[in-house]
């Protein structure tokens, strides 16, 4: 017995992310979408969501990262996102 071909619907168009976010957690993809016709996609500009966050640090620390980054010759915010990225992939992964 040959399966029906099932038609994709539109998918709508979204005000806010939010309002995507809760669309798909209610309904399947594969209604929208033929997967089997999908193809890999690279996107290189994406950059992640951030947020701004506020931590209070001793001013000498401060101090002691802005020198580690100008020897590295990056901004000392900068390095401390790497110092956390390593940390946390340091815990995770047990390394």
């Amino acid at each position: 017995m040959l399966k029906a071909k099932k038609r994709a619907r539109k998918i709508p168009k979204f005000e806010t992310e939010d309002r995507e976010r809760e669309f798909w957690s209610a309904h399947d993809s594969t209604d929208y979408i033929n997967w089997k016709q999908a193809q890999p996609l690279k996107i290189p500009n994406l950059r992640p969501t951030t947020r701004t966050i506020s931590i209070r640090l001793p001013e000498s620390m401060i101090e002691r990262l802005k020198m580690l980054a100008n020897k590295r010759d990056v901004p000392y915010q900068s390095l401390l996102k790497m110092y956390v990225a390593d940390r946390i992939e340091e815990e995770l992964h047990g390394r």
